[in-house]
């Protein structure tokens, strides 16, 4: 925290930028009751959930061109679980793996704050071990969300808040592709911006403050109406009900589909900003696929630390996908580089990623370059393949909702009740979306969360009329 006069308050965005500076204080502060005290507790108790437990550590060993390694750290980044990295090769690293009999060829291993050695953990397991909960408390709440990015915390918030018994179901980690991004920017609220593993962090804890239970590494495999229920199954067959569902399950990157991509994803080449590996970007030259303010974000991030960093984007310009404010950041960082008009066309390397081949659509020429570290964000997919046969979806798997499902007013073919559809409730009552996998949003933070919130008021109208 900075404490710095109303008139200087350069040196606190400056400080932002270059050390990323978690809050600035104004001189003077008064009232303090309601300008330093909140403001400080805050903080600590933030601090006090992420840093500096020196005790009870879990300990993660691992190589750095290890996929599974890779998402083990992330998972437990993105958790907010504190870890401490020891790579196979250093002298500690391979006291650990001696320790727990392990000759380095299995990787990662995870030694938990209890002392278990845990070898190539799958998200369920780890979870359990490093205290996660993953199994919930009852079988019948009155709402269900699936998915824990910023439209499914915002509805946990509110639906627990105003008194259903509520309970919030990720199949990995909260935060959803808003929770990897190194800034938000333009979030009401934050005029500094806010990480987005602050903002989740903020989020989670005041869902459960409000008494919302949330489930962590739990993937949703069917939703099946039984009567006024509406069932989630799983796939270990066992399954919870509710009076409402909110599908709030986001997007995910879509994979680049390129010769070798596959064979080198978390061993150089990420998806979203991967920002356990931020170490590993110092002076090394950066490829960023991408032209939306998630790519502009992870550059202008990246570029603190990387020697270069090059956008590679489809399209002509970026002024059609980012916003403003970061495109004009980005043309005027002086290690940032956008080549437009080129896609990547192969990736190339054999134990990590080495080189890539870059493709201009404009002269249909091809070039080879160099790449140790490349991060992609081209784009995003529902994740509603579940739904199958129970919720309508669109010809991109995003659920229509509301007056999208409507005909010259009136309600879609097999909708049982007399009035028609709320404007986020799906083709089966009482199952709302909220956020990106609506078909037609917005695709931006601030809208996300407002569904969240509008969605749990439509369920208690919902709830209300049956």
């Amino acid at each position: 925290m900075l404490l710095t006069a109303y008139a200087d308050t350069d040196a606190a965005i400056d400080a932002i930028n270059v050390v990323d500076l978690d809050h600035y204080l104004l001189k003077p502060w008064e009232p303090p009751e309601e300008k330093l005290y909140p403001v400080v507790d805050d903080l600590l108790a933030t601090w006090r959930t992420t840093e500096g437990r020196e005790a009870g550590i879990t300990k993660v060993v691992g190589h750095r061109w290890s996929a599974q390694s890779s998402q083990t750290r992330e998972f437990l980044a993105r958790n907010q679980v504190p870890y401490r990295w020891y790579s196979s090769d250093e002298p500690e690293g391979r006291r650990l793996l001696s320790a727990a009999g392990q000759d380095g060829m299995r990787l990662p291993l995870v030694i938990t704050t209890d002392g278990a050695a845990l070898v190539e953990p799958q998200e369920q397991e780890l979870a359990t071990r490093v205290g996660l909960s993953t199994t919930p408390a009852s079988d019948f709440y009155d709402l269900v969300i699936v998915g824990g990015g910023p439209a499914g915390l915002g509805a946990a918030v509110y639906g627990a808040s105003e008194g259903l018994r509520t309970v919030l179901v990720e199949r990995s980690a909260t935060g959803g592709q808003a929770g990897q991004s190194s800034r938000i920017e333009n979030y009401l609220g934050f005029p500094d911006g806010v990480s987005g593993a602050q903002l989740t962090e903020r989020a989670r804890r005041q869902a459960a403050k409000f008494g919302a239970e949330l489930l962590t590494t739990r993937q949703v495999t069917a939703l099946e109406v039984n009567g006024a229920a509406r069932t989630l199954r799983f796939p270990d067959g066992s399954a919870i009900s509710a009076h409402c569902v909110i599908l709030a399950t986001g997007v995910s990157y879509r994979q680049l589909d390129v010769p070798g991509a596959a064979e080198l994803t978390g061993r150089g080449l990420y998806y979203g900003s991967a920002l356990t590996e931020v170490s590993a970007c110092q002076g090394q030259d950066v490829y960023i696929v991408g032209g939306a303010n998630s790519a502009g974000q992870a550059a202008m991030f990246l570029s603190r630390g990387a020697r270069t960093v090059t956008l590679l984007v489809r399209g002509s310009s970026l002024s059609a996908s980012m916003s403003h404010y970061l495109l004009e950041r980005v043309e005027e960082a002086p290690t940032i580089s956008v080549r437009t008009g080129t896609v990547v066309a192969a990736v190339h390397g054999k134990e990590h990623l080495e080189g890539l081949t870059l493709h201009d659509t404009v002269s249909g020429e091809t070039e080879q370059v160099d790449a140790q570290l490349m991060f992609v964000f081209i784009g995003a997919a529902p994740m509603t393949d579940w739904l199958e046969g129970t919720v309508s979806r669109d010809s991109h798997g995003f659920i229509p909702t509301g007056p999208d499902l409507t005909a010259d007013g009136r309600p879609p073919a097999g909708w049982p009740l007399d009035r028609p559809p709320y404007h986020l409730e799906t083709d089966v009552p009482g199952v709302f979306v909220a956020g990106d996998a609506r078909s037609e949003s917005a695709k931006r933070v601030a809208s996300a969360v407002g569904e969240g919130a509008m969605a749990v008021m439509l369920a208690h109208r919902y709830l209300e009329q049956s």
